[in-house]
């Protein structure tokens, strides 16, 4: 399964590349791990934006999951090739932006849709699996919360 996460929200600001998530991201980021978890995504790798707002996410989205993103392989340069990235895996986590992630979804599996912040998508075999907004993401996280 191929996982696309796109940034949680992050501050505005210059230089791009430095801006951080507000506390607001800090939360969707975490409440994406949470749900991963509670969905039983089993992500072999994670590979991340270089940019700041994008490895905090990815950062925090993998703590629950007890995984660290790839520092040695960044998701960079785009559009960039998925069956490059995840060749020979199952389950890969991918932390970026749009209107790249958008464009891979409808790439991958013809859906006309837009990710929002935050947001998550699912894609098996060309097929549009789920996608999630973030206040989708934070329903499903308030269980884990509630069981905690």
């Amino acid at each position: 399964m191929l996982w696309l996460l796109r940034h949680a929200e992050a501050a505005d600001g210059t230089p791009d590349d430095e801006r951080a998530l507000t506390e607001r991201g800090v939360r969707q980021a975490q409440a994406a791990g949470w749900a991963l978890e509670l969905l039983g995504a089993e992500i072999e790798l994670c590979l991340s934006s270089p940019k700041v707002r994008a490895l905090q996410t990815a950062q925090l989205a993998c703590a629950s999951l007890g995984l660290e993103p790839a520092p040695e392989r960044r998701l960079s340069g785009e559009p960039f090739d998925v069956a490059d990235l995840t060749a020979g895996l199952s389950n890969v986590l991918l932390v970026g932006h749009d209107p790249s992630f958008s464009l891979t979804l409808h790439d991958l599996t013809g859906a006309q849709s837009r990710m929002k912040k935050g947001g998550l998508a699912a894609i098996a075999k060309g097929e549009l699996v789920v996608l999630l907004r973030p206040t989708e993401i934070s329903a499903i996280a308030a269980r884990r919360m509630a069981a905690a």
